[in-house]
């Protein structure tokens, strides 16, 4: 029996209800992403790119069809065994940081091992080890408001990488980034990718980031067509 692709998604249509009127916002939308693919989204603001990376990612639920991890359905699962299987499986870079601004990069980076009950010292020695691969050894005891804007971005990649997921989702990962900040943020997550065979999906604008990727698909209309 072969196992299941990374991930699954099955005919997913996502509708909100404004005002007494319907907004369709994806419509059976399928897509399969294998073990350490790479794959850019494009399309147009407001198309719909970052609902869809959230339903991706177990964040939203679609109003129909299936979003499987590793053939574990989102849908099925209460809200703490979805909670887990992200913990798990995923990885999350977003076009702003988020770190927790009154913890050190040392501190953020290690949080999802924490989460796993992970002991603090081998949780702090594994995001050590990841943060110096983004080159911010020198900077572990930093909170954000001390980093630049290139050396946070690197501690959000170390923290959606340091518990080798199977699948990093990423919405405009280097969109407020100067242009070396930003070719730097991407060669570090393709490189991760090829050494951990991290599946990662980028929703972007940028045309360079999108070339990069083995595939692209364009979102329009609500449907993923081939780009």
């Amino acid at each position: 029996m072969t196992d299941p692709a990374t991930l699954a998604c099955e005919h997913v249509s996502k509708h909100f209800e404004e005002a007494g009127h319907r907004l369709e916002v994806l419509r059976d939308v399928n897509l399969v992403v294998e073990r350490g693919e790479t794959l850019a989204i494009v399309g147009a603001s407001g198309s719909g790119k970052t609902t869809l990376l959230q339903i991706l990612g177990g964040l939203d639920l679609p109003t129909g069809g299936t979003v499987r991890i590793k053939g574990k359905s989102f849908a099925d699962l209460p809200d703490t065994a979805r909670g887990r299987l992200r913990n798990e499986a995923l990885g999350f870079v977003y076009q702003f940081h988020h770190l927790l601004p009154e913890f050190s990069a040392l501190e953020n980076v290690a949080m999802p091992l924490m989460v796993r009950r992970l002991p603090v010292a081998a949780a702090e020695r594994e995001a050590r080890g990841f943060l110096e691969r983004v080159g911010l050894g020198a900077r572990l005891t930093h909170r954000p408001a001390q980093l630049s804007g290139g050396e946070r971005q690197r501690a959000a990649v170390a923290r959606a990488l340091v518990t080798r997921p199977q699948l990093v989702l990423a919405d405009e990962p280097t969109g407020n980034l100067d242009g070396a900040n930003a070719r730097g943020v991407l060669e570090l997550m393709l490189e991760l990718n090829r050494e951990l065979g991290t599946s990662l999906v980028i929703v972007t604008h940028a045309a360079e980031i999108a070339a990069r990727m083995q595939r692209v698909l364009v979102l329009e209309d609500g449907r993923l067509i081939r780009g």
